[in-house]
């Protein structure tokens, strides 16, 4: 391995690290919920999977799981099919429409093009496949204060990076999704987001009234075009 291959290889292995694979159990739920809404099943590939906790959760649907990440993290269960990538630097290790659908929670943050990430999100998905996406929600009140306050966003502080590294708006995935030629796009949120300046949340009935400004993520879902 050249001296520049194991700086990239360090650099990727520490940025795991801080990522610890796994997200929260709200984003889980919502995509779930997306993903039932939409009657999805068949072969689901997990990108950026970490520890498997999403294929846990809608793995009653999908009777082939597929999990692709950096490495294998402790925990991922031995139903998934695991393929080692990075996601910077080559190709989804999967063939053109091979799968129904292509999920990336919490992933396109750490990642340097996020545009080049959702081309392969396409690619792998069926001619009327799904690719769902989800990232933390900069338009949220606890996002944009932190912005005014320290002029940077929530979700991409110092202690988060270099694991974070690219914060999107919901008009950038839109557009992203639009360049992709996904159709049918709907964007939603968790409706779970924590009281600036406190580690709790708001109460459900709050956060489902005003859904973009008090949660903490969101979630893009379009169809590959038949």
């Amino acid at each position: 391995m050249s001296t520049s291959s194991a700086a990239i290889d360090a650099e990727l292995h520490a940025r795991v690290r801080q990522s610890l694979g796994t997200s929260g159990e709200a984003i889980y739920r919502t995509v779930a919920t997306v993903l039932a809404d939409r009657q999805a099943g068949g072969v689901l590939v997990d990108v950026g999977c970490g520890t498997g906790n999403f294929c846990r959760a809608v793995a009653s649907r999908f009777p082939t799981l597929i999990g692709v990440d950096a490495v294998r993290y402790a925990g991922l269960p031995d139903v998934v099919e695991f393929r080692a990538a990075d996601l910077d630097r080559a190709p989804l290790p999967l063939a053109d429409e091979s799968a129904d659908v292509v999920a990336a929670v919490e992933t396109i943050e750490h990642l340097e093009n996020p545009r080049a990430f959702c081309r392969e999100l396409t690619r792998v998905a069926r001619r009327g496949g799904w690719v769902v996406i989800t990232t933390p929600n900069q338009l949220s009140l606890l996002s944009l204060l932190t912005l005014a306050v320290k002029q940077r966003f929530s979700a991409f502080q110092d202690s988060s990076y270099p694991a974070h590294r690219t914060a999107l708006l919901e008009i950038d995935l839109r557009r992203i999704a639009g360049e992709c030629g996904l159709r049918d796009v709907e964007v939603r949120y968790t409706a779970s987001g924590r009281i600036p300046l406190t580690g709790t949340h708001y109460p459900r009935i709050l956060s489902r009234s005003f859904p973009r400004a008090l949660s903490d993520n969101v979630v893009l879902v379009g169809r590959r075009a038949q």
